[in-house]
């Protein structure tokens, strides 16, 4: 009788275990934010954050730099990641939505989610040399969280973008002017090089003499570099891989 009775408020404490064990596995599971479509546009504002006028030009910038540049800079604005931390999130969003060139990975996204007030530079393995983790850090330190806590949100995103086309484009003095650690000065190109630049000249106009469409069509599609989103459409993307290069923040 005596074990009967030490058993069943054993029993009971094992229970209500296994009962808060599997609430707490649901709320876990049930509050992640999924990772949406792949956006339509260069910029989406689910949270209402930006104003539609600062919206609509910074969308239209956006657009304009991959057109003219190829590497695609995209910003999405949400308004959380639930139980997910923004690095997860935002490293699973870019591969989904395959943002930068095929074979090139040269895209880069800005998250910011607006409720859990953290933002989140994700850069593609391509451009990971061009923006190390701590000038990633340095954009949202210095050009977003302020004004961001200032109430600025037009002003964040914007000073952001601008920094970053930047510093993407090679613009040393708009990127800051202090060159990152590791980074090494551009170097005169060696007799080697210089032989395989000629090499590769002479092969071209020998092809242009004997072959002009073909030629013209190689000399197009170099000069196109490949770019993702052809004229007229919305964002699409051919890459994917970030590698979690970048950097987070919260205001």
């Amino acid at each position: 009788m005596g074990s009967r009775r030490s058993f069943l408020p054993a029993l009971a404490g094992l229970l209500l275990l296994a009962l808060a064990a599997g609430v707490q596995a649901q709320a876990g599971t049930g509050s992640a934010t999924p990772i949406p479509a792949p956006p339509q546009r260069w910029l989406s504002d689910t949270a209402g954050l930006l104003s539609p006028a600062t919206a609509a030009e910074l969308d239209s910038r956006l657009e304009a730099y991959e057109r003219s540049s190829g590497h695609q800079v995209v910003v999405y604005i949400g308004t959380t990641t639930g139980v997910i931390p923004i690095e997860d999130w935002a490293a699973k969003a870019f591969a989904a939505w395959r943002v930068g060139r095929k074979g090139l990975d040269d895209g880069l996204v800005l998250f910011i989610m607006a409720a859990d007030k953290r933002v989140r530079i994700e850069v593609g393995y391509g451009l990971e040399g061009v923006v190390p983790d701590a000038l990633a850090g340095r954009i949202i330190n210095d050009e977003m969280v302020p004004r961001l806590q200032a109430g600025d949100s037009d002003g964040a995103v914007r000073a952001a973008v601008e920094r970053l086309f930047a510093i993407v484009s090679g613009d040393e003095a708009a990127a800051g002017g202090a060159e990152e650690p590791g980074t090494k000065p551009s170097r005169p190109l060696t007799l080697f090089e210089k032989v395989l630049i000629g090499i590769g000249v002479l092969f071209f106009l020998i092809l242009l003499i004997t072959n002009p469409s073909l030629a013209i069509y190689l000399l197009f599609s170099i000069l196109s570099g490949g770019r993702g989103g052809g004229g007229g459409g919305g964002f699409s993307g051919g890459g994917g891989r970030s590698g979690g290069g970048g950097a987070s923040g919260s205001w």
